[in-house]
């Protein structure tokens, strides 16, 4: 090992450079190299590792999860506002309170690509906060739109903006945390949705009271989309662009965040676009695999979403009542996340089966949604609330990518490509909804089919590598320094897919 003095400032002093492995292929260095290069022969102190773990807990983490909550919010304000004269003052009929919540996936669609694009090749934190920023105003608009061209234009736009979010998050995730701590991590932003519905319930509920000034559903859109622009402008200030550059680390303290994720092999972030990992991402069977559950999964999202408040009306329900009877949906949501969060990072190798058994439970409740009588409301209801279980299988497939796909450009692609099948099911869900809750039986049937796909796809990919191993050793430092080299999951020979 190379000796290495630590200045007083937590400095770092340069060593002794190893050569790079002869079979790292060309396409440019990670962003955070020349740091890890410094860092790589150093041996952490476990409690300094804990303390950046906690800074970054503390900033980064707390930042996506209060941002989840408002994205959250803002996409479904429609929901909370059509039950209080968004339909009539719009002038929507027919279906086109369907059209209008699925344009906001349209824009959602069409931006995938061009996020991807700018999340690779622009500074992460500001390009993230300023779609903050943007969809806030956009929200605040959306009082002023008075037919269904209008609310269209700006759920589109409200999609576009809002489209950075998720794949940015899933890269955040690879960038400030180890693959053993991303579950819980995932889990814990993606979890405040449930705080977001039980919100929006509570939101809705006081809303309902107001009996002066403007119309009611007004009131929603002015509210949440001030609380977003100032939140944008307080992460822009607060959300760092990488490990290497944040100010909130010393110098020591950015080492040691770099040198903690290098050991995922996949790098931390790289600005050059690769051609060649485009190509093996279309022909990773696990890109498509991962298409086919975002598609499934959020075919019955509409159920919970969009039309939660007037599913829950047509149960039965009165219009105020139908809005705190969203709060335990939430609540299933927030824990059932968290605690499958807690599981797949207590007894790693078992992601998919969480996903399994989150998948079964919504097949129950979508199968009792089917078969109860219409006049079984509370039945219906409880029903509707195991459905919300589908966001702990969805969440929990995108770690899948933060942890199993390496190489920046086939990750932001495969990413893209995947929420891109999250759009699609979104975009399709408010349809097939209309006539008949089987569609949700069946797109839960077909998640829970691929689910088992993808853990047999992986686990016969790591025994494969296994024998490899066994035949042609790959030193683990050799390993790591393939992924600071940018080097996908496929070609380096050292790499595991977590189950």
């Amino acid at each position: 090992m190379a000796s290495t003095n630590l200045d007083e400032k937590g400095g770092v002093s340069p060593i002794v450079e190893i050569t790079p492995a002869p079979s790292v292929v060309r396409g440019g260095l990670d962003d955070n190299y020349e740091l890890y290069k410094r860092m790589r022969d150093i041996e952490i102190d476990p409690a300094e590792a804990k303390k950046v773990l906690r800074k970054v807990d503390l900033r980064i983490l707390s930042l996506m999860m209060v941002t989840y909550v408002l994205q959250y919010l803002d996409k479904n304000c429609i929901n909370v506002a059509s039950v209080y004269g968004l339909k009539k003052d719009t002038h929507l009929v027919g279906q086109e309170y369907s059209w209008a919540t699925s344009m906001f996936y349209v824009g959602y669609l069409v931006f995938q690509f061009p996020f991807g694009f700018l999340l690779q090749h622009l500074p992460t934190g500001r390009l993230l906060s300023t779609t903050v920023i943007c969809w806030g105003i956009v929200l605040i608009t959306t009082p002023a739109c008075t037919s269904f061209a209008g609310l269209a234009t700006n759920r589109f736009l409200l999609g576009a903006f809002e489209s950075a979010i998720n794949p940015g998050f899933v890269l955040l995730m690879s960038m400030w945390y180890t693959v053993g701590e991303q579950p819980l991590r995932l889990e814990s932003y993606y979890s405040t949705i449930g705080v977001a519905t039980m919100f929006s319930g509570l939101i809705g509920y006081g809303v309902g009271h107001i009996n002066t000034g403007l119309a009611k559903w007004q009131y929603i859109f002015l509210i949440f989309g001030a609380i977003t622009t100032a939140w944008g402008l307080i992460m822009l200030y607060f959300l760092p662009d990488s490990p290497s550059t944040t100010k909130f680390f010393t110098p020591y303290e950015r080492g040691i965040a770099v040198e903690r994720v290098a050991t995922n092999k996949q790098g931390v972030k790289n600005r050059v676009f690769k051609p060649y990992q485009a190509v093996q991402m279309v022909k990773d069977p696990k890109t498509w695999i991962l298409f086919i559950m975002a598609v499934s999964a959020q075919i019955p999202t509409a159920a919970v979403t969009s039309f939660a408040s007037i599913n829950i009306t047509s149960f039965g329900f009165d219009t105020l009542t139908s809005q705190y009877m969203l709060i335990p949906g939430g609540a299933v949501q927030l824990f059932g996340m968290l605690l499958g969060g807690w599981v797949a990072t207590r007894w790693p190798g078992t992601r998919c089966a969480v996903m399994v058994v989150a998948n079964t439970i919504c097949i129950i409740g979508s199968g009792l949604l089917v078969g109860l009588p219409d006049d079984n409301k509370w039945g219906r209801l409880v029903a509707l609330w195991l459905c919300y279980f589908q966001n702990l299988g969805f969440s929990m497939s995108l770690t899948m990518i933060s942890s199993n796909v390496a190489g920046y450009t086939k990750k932001q692609l495969t990413s893209a490509v995947v929420f891109i099948g999250f759009c699609a099911g979104n975009i399709a869900g408010p349809q097939t909804f209309i006539t008949s809750e089987a569609p949700m039986l069946i797109a839960y049937s077909i998640k829970l089919v691929m689910a088992f796909i993808l853990y047999v796809h992986m686990y016969m990919f790591n025994k494969k590598r296994d024998k490899e191993q066994a035949a042609s050793p790959v030193a683990e430092n050799e390993t790591i320094e393939l992924g600071m080299h940018d080097v996908t999951e496929i070609d380096n020979k050292g790499f595991r897919y977590i189950l």
